[in-house]
């Protein structure tokens, strides 16, 4: 019936929403291609910022800080000394 006779207590008045674009391979909030992007080194903060604030699920969302932890590609020395066996 909501498919059919759509009801107006739901978002899309039981059509399918769109995809939000945060939820695809398109996302740049891990990479952009083969480089870094938002969550490494903020990055493209604007789109990811968009397609964060999107998503329809009933709060406010916020766009969390990108990581205090990147170095940069550089792996880190002590996993150096502690090698998976």
């Amino acid at each position: 019936m909501l498919t059919i006779n759509g009801t107006p207590l739901s978002i899309n008045n039981g059509a399918t929403p769109s995809i939000n674009p945060g939820a695809t391979q398109q996302s740049k909030l891990h990479a952009d291609g083969n480089s870094p992007s938002y969550s490494i080194n903020g990055a493209n903060a604007q789109a990811v910022n968009a397609a964060y604030v999107a998503y329809n699920d009933g709060y406010n969302n916020a766009l969390p800080q990108p990581s205090q932890l990147d170095l940069n590609g550089v792996t880190p020395s002590q996993y150096l000394n502690n090698l998976p066996q």
